[in-house]
């Protein structure tokens, strides 16, 4: 676990059914306290005692539950999707909650519309030091930490057309939205000047 920010905790670990390396992040600093996309930590749920408990579970899409059932059952989290995405949770029995694009979410966390890859992709912007964009399978950050898409395989069935409407869609936020760091679902954070280095990849894709 690392402090980002203050109050903004990112940590990285294997998720346990796709064998790769993710990302997951705890923001202290809002009242209520959220998780955002969470697996449990290398150092267990035992780290947050002696913390702000978290409250609250977003979920930037349906795909991103992880350990929810371990954050509900020790701090009785309640867990939030998109509502397009709720089919996902039908018999999971954590009573997930759901949002629509453009609804604030309790901490003043505003659940923006992607809806690209799927209906229910969302970017969640976190009114803190000077504003976070939380993004989930949209874009990714490789291990040299390069800003793309997801392999072609993942992405679709019309890889081009899916590019063009992530491209539109985060364009779109650059332009409404005021934020200075980027927390990726897939990647390691950019902290500082977030907006400028997405802006310039998106507009770097030309017609595609």
């Amino acid at each position: 676990m690392r402090e980002l920010l203050t109050d903004i905790f990112h940590w990285r670990a294997e998720h346990p059914d796709i064998h790769v390396v993710v990302d997951s992040y705890y923001v202290a600093g809002l009242e209520p306290a959220c998780l955002i996309d969470p697996l449990e930590p290398v150092e267990g749920l035992a780290w947050f005692d002696g913390r702000e408990p978290p409250r609250h579970v977003y979920l930037t899409n349906r795909l991103h539950e992880r350990h929810c059932r371990a954050f509900v059952d020790a701090f009785g989290c309640a867990v939030w999707c998109h509502r397009s995405g709720l089919h996902e949770f039908a018999d999971s029995g954590l009573g997930v909650r759901p949002y629509e694009h453009g609804d604030e979410l309790p901490g003043g966390i505003q659940a923006l519309e992607v809806a690209v890859i799927c209906p229910e992709e969302t970017a969640l912007h976190i009114p803190l030091v000077g504003g976070l964009l939380s993004i989930g399978d949209a874009i990714m950050r490789d291990s040299a930490n390069n800003i793309g898409f997801v392999p072609d395989y993942l992405i679709g069935d019309d890889p081009p057309a899916i590019k063009r409407g992530i491209r539109d869609a985060l364009l779109r936020l650059c332009e409404e939205q005021v934020f200075d760091h980027l927390l990726l679902a897939h990647g390691e954070p950019i902290i500082g000047d977030g907006k400028e280095i997405l802006r310039r990849f998106l507009e770097g894709l030309g017609d595609l």
